[in-house]
Parts: structure tokens; C-alpha cells; sequence
């Protein structure tokens, strides 16, 4: 099976669409819930770090029996230091962005916590792509 998103640059007010969509097919699927919660988060924060952060992009969610597979893939100013970015609390969130909640610095830690595998590519004035796996 295989889902496609468009996320728009600061669009807050629909964040999560992507992430709720997964989440109801999921649970008609009857992938285990807490499968589904790490999924659900993993996939929550990536595209809300699309909104932020960039000038929009997709998301990708390919569902087979062993494994759902989920890239989201931006256009922006891309990430300089993707280790720097990897640890927690670091964040480039406009001053606006966290007066709305976001921008914590918890997107890209909690991805890597909740997927069996992640890969984050970035190139500087071009974008960067989120591409994260869950086993069933």
C-alpha cells in the first residue's frame, strides 16, 4: 500500500494529517498498538520539522506486511551539521515557531528513538530527506 502527503510551509494548523492518515490505516491493518504510536510519532515529527523548517515537501508511506517504510523529503535551507541536529534540545526554530510550541529540538531524537532504522541526507540550499523504517 502506498500513501502520499503534500506539506505546505508553516501550515501548523495541519500538521499531523499525514500522521493521523497512517495512523487510522494502521489500526484498520491491526498492526499492534504500540507499533502504531512509534510509528504515528516518528512520523508526526519529521513532518512537522517540513513545516517548520522548510518551503514544503512530501511524504512517502509504502505498508507491506513486514514493514512500513516513510520518507519525507523537503525543500529548504537544508541541515549544515545532521549530528549537531541529531542531539537533543538543538533547534534552528524561528523565534515564531517556538512561541506556537514547536522548535524544542526533539524532532530528529525522537525519530531515531522510535524507528528500527533512520537515514537523514541533507544538502545545504536544497532540502533534506527523512527516510525512516518500522518492522511489524
Amino acid at each position: 500500500m502506498h500513501l502520499e502527503f503534500t506539506v505546505i510551509e508553516g501550515d501548523f494548523v495541519n500538521a499531523g494529517t499525514a500522521s493521523s492518515s497512517v495512523k487510522k490505516t494502521l489500526k484498520q491493518l491491526n498492526v499492534a498498538p504500540p507499533v502504531i504510536k512509534r510509528i504515528v510519532v516518528a512520523l508526526y515529527e519529521a513532518e512537522v520539522n517540513a513545516i517548520a523548517h522548510a518551503y514544503g515537501g512530501k511524504v512517502s508511506v509504502d505498508i507491506n506486511a513486514q514493514k512500513i517504510r516513510m520518507v519525507v523529503a523537503d525543500k529548504g535551507p537544508g541541515i549544515p551539521d545532521i549530528a549537531l541536529a541529531m542531539q537533543e534540545g538543538y533547534s534552528t526554530a524561528r523565534p515564531e515557531v517556538r512561541d506556537m510550541g514547536f522548535g524544542a529540538g526533539m524532532g530528529l531524537p525522537n525519530m531515531q528513538k522510535n524507528v528500527d532504522r533512520l537515514n537523514v541526507t541533507s544538502k545545504v540550499n536544497v532540502g533534506t530527506t527523512v527516510e525512516m523504517e518500522v518492522d511489524f
